[in-house]
């Protein structure tokens, strides 16, 4: 196992390559969260900052989470080629649809129907482990263009604004997410 302060070139390169990361946050109370993410929503800004595009979800544990305490967790794991696990471990802030800096901050990233949050993750330490725990899983497909996109695109900005309400205003622990300026709007 390796550990250092920032990535490098080669975990940069592994980053890049890989189709799924896994997100995981926790408040001071209540349960741990850990997601799956995909389709074009991670950007490296730099060897210490890594931003992340989150899209809409049936929950939005990470934004009440990361509102609370801002401890982050990001693991990259190869399911293809040499074993490998990446764990960037940091701070993250976030920018919302109605926060100042939300354009700037999506600026980066392809526009994809259902865009809910920008994660900007300051990291404060990298590592690495072997990874051969891990099985070879060549990459099929992404259902993000065919299943995820589609969906909210459908629903339109009204929809999309009627499904965080309903679904993405609070945690399953009851924490607010800021997705919405002011809820009761």
């Amino acid at each position: 196992m390796a550990e250092g302060s920032k990535l490098n070139g080669t975990l940069r390169r592994f980053i890049e390559d890989q189709k799924v990361f896994f997100v995981a946050t926790a408040a001071r109370d209540g349960r741990v969260n850990l997601s799956p993410k995909g389709a074009d929503s991670l950007r490296i800004i730099s060897d210490t900052h890594v931003r992340w595009l989150n899209l809409s979800g049936s929950g939005n544990e990470t934004a009440g989470h990361i509102k609370q305490t801002n401890r982050i967790t990001m693991m990259f794991c190869a399911f293809e080629g040499d074993a490998l696990i990446l764990r960037l471990y940091g701070r993250a802030t976030i920018k919302h649809p109605h926060d100042e800096g939300w354009s700037q901050a999506i600026a980066d990233f392809p526009q994809m129907a259902g865009s809910r949050q920008v994660f900007d993750v300051e990291i404060d330490s990298v590592q690495t482990s072997c990874g051969t725990g891990v099985p070879i899983m060549p990459f099929q497909e992404s259902r993000v263009e065919t299943e995820l996109l589609p969906f909210y695109a459908d629903m339109g900005p009204d929809g999309v604004d009627a499904y965080w309400r309903k679904k993405n205003l609070q945690t399953i622990d009851g924490f607010d997410t800021g997705l919405l300026k002011d809820p009761a709007d």
